[in-house]
C-alpha cells in the first residue's frame, strides 16, 4: 500500500518535493499545504511545474492535510532559515500526528546529536508520541556534504583532507531577496551579508562538518570560517535584474573542521551574479553555471563533479531538486524505522524506483 504523503511549500524545494512524491510508486500525493492564500484550491501539478493535474488541490488548512497523511508522511518544504521557530513547531505538530517528516529547513539538526538539547529533546517527544521519524538534510544538495564524501573517502588509501564545493552562478536562482539582501549580490562591497555574518555560516554547515568527521573517527578541535568578496567589473543584467559595476559579484566562504590545527574537513561555497566574476576562483568543469564537487586530497586524489539540471536546464533547479529526491525517497525506510531522529549518514541512499519509461511531464 503506498504511503499517504503532504508537502509542505512550493518553493524551489517544494516544486520538486511534490513532482518526486508524484514519481515514487511508493508514495500517494494526498496533500500540499501553501502559506500563501492566491495559491489555495490549484492544482499541485501546476504548481510544480508539472504540464498535467495531480489532483491534488493545495490548502491553507493545516490541520486537514496532516489529517489526511496521518500515519503517512510529511515533506517539509517551508522557508525555515526565514522562520525557525515556526518552522520547528510545524515539524512537532506534524511528528507528534503520527507523520514522519522529511525536512532542509532545520539547519541546527543536520547532526541532531550536536544539536542543543533545548532544540532537540522536544523534537524527540514528537516522535515517541507520534510513533514517527524526523529526517533532516538538504542542504548544498545534503547527500553532497555527508553521504557522498564519506564514500568517496573509502576509494582512498590515504585522505589528507575532504573539500566540498558547491560551485554556482545564482543569476538564475528563483529567490531574488535571498540573493540580493543575504547572499548581498550588488550590494555595496562595504555591505555585510547576513550569510557570512560571524557564526552564521559554522550553525548552517559546520553540522555536515561534524558528520563527516564522525564517519571517519576524527575529533574536531574547532570550527573555523573565512570569507572574501569580490566586485563587479562591469555591469551585468540577469533574470533578476540589474547588478551595476563596483558591487558584489561575487562571495566565497568555507567552513573548516580542524584537526590537529589543519583543515582537514571544509565545506566550500563559490558564489557568482555571473560567470565572469572572479574568474581566479575555482570554476565549474566545463564552464556551466553550477556544479557540486567533492574532493579528496591524499592517495589518490579524487575529484567527483555532479551537475544536475531541472526546470528547463537550470543547474540550480536540478541542485534543489536532488536535495529534495534523496528526502523524498527515504520516506518508505522512515515509515518503517523505530521513532526518532537521523541524518544524513544514518539513512541509507535508496536505490530508484523510477526505472522505467519516463513520463514526459516529469520532464518539465
Amino acid at each position: 500500500m503506498s504511503i499517504p504523503t503532504a508537502v509542505w511549500g512550493t518553493g524551489n524545494v517544494g516544486r520538486a518535493a511534490i513532482r518526486a512524491v508524484a514519481a515514487n510508486p511508493q508514495l500517494r500525493l494526498a496533500a500540499v499545504i501553501v502559506n500563501d492564500a492566491d495559491k489555495a484550491g490549484r492544482d499541485a501539478g501546476e504548481l510544480a511545474a508539472l504540464d498535467r493535474d495531480l489532483g491534488v488541490a493545495a490548502t491553507t488548512d493545516v490541520d486537514a492535510a496532516l489529517a489526511e497523511v496521518a500515519g503517512g508522511a510529511l515533506a517539509y518544504a517551508a522557508a525555515g532559515e526565514l522562520r525557525p521557530d515556526d518552522a520547528v513547531a510545524d515539524i512537532r505538530r506534524a511528528l507528534a500526528s503520527g507523520a514522519v517528516v522529511v525536512t532542509p529547513s532545520v539547519y541546527a539538526l543536520y547532526d541532531h546529536r550536536g544539536a542543543p538539547a533545548e532544540l532537540r529533546e522536544p523534537i524527540e517527544a514528537a516522535c515517541r508520541a507520534g510513533g514517527s521519524a524526523l529526517f533532516v538534510s538538504g542542504i548544498d544538495p545534503g547527500w553532497g556534504n555527508d553521504l557522498l564524501p564519506v564514500l568517496v573517502s573509502g576509494l582512498a588509501s590515504e585522505v589528507e583532507q575532504i573539500r566540498c564545493q558547491e560551485i554556482f552562478d545564482y543569476s538564475t536562482y528563483d529567490a531574488e531577496d535571498s540573493v540580493r539582501y543575504i547572499v548581498g549580490m550588488g550590494q555595496p562591497m562595504d555591505y555585510d551579508p547576513p550569510m557570512v555574518a560571524p557564526g552564521v555560516p559554522s550553525m548552517v554547515w559546520g553540522g555536515q562538518v561534524r558528520l563527516i568527521a564522525r564517519a571517519l573517527g576524527v575529533e574536531l578541535d574547532e570550527l573555523r570560517e573565512t570569507s572574501s568578496r569580490q566586485p563587479l567589473e562591469a555591469t551585468v543584467t540577469t533574470a533578476l535584474g540589474e547588478f551595476a559595476a563596483g558591487t558584489q559579484g561575487a562571495l566565497r566562504f568555507e567552513v573548516q573542521g580542524i584537526v590537529d590545527g589543519v583543515p582537514r574537513i571544509v565545506v566550500e561555497h563559490v558564489t557568482r551574479i555571473t560567470l565572469a566574476a572572479a574568474p581566479d576562483w575555482p570554476q565549474p568543469p566545463d564552464g556551466g553555471d553550477g556544479a557540486h564537487r567533492v574532493i579528496v586530497e591524499g592517495r589518490p586524489r579524487i575529484e567527483i563533479n555532479v551537475e544536475a539540471t531541472d526546470e528547463g536546464d537550470n543547474r540550480s533547479a536540478g541542485g534543489n531538486a536532488t536535495a529534495a529526491n534523496r528526502l523524498v525517497n527515504a520516506i518508505p525506510w522512515l515509515r518503517s524505522a523505530p521513532p526518532g531522529l537521523y541524518d544524513g549518514l544514518d539513512v541509507p541512499l535508496a536505490p530508484s524506483a523510477y526505472l522505467r519509461t519516463p513520463d514526459p511531464a516529469m520532464r518539465s
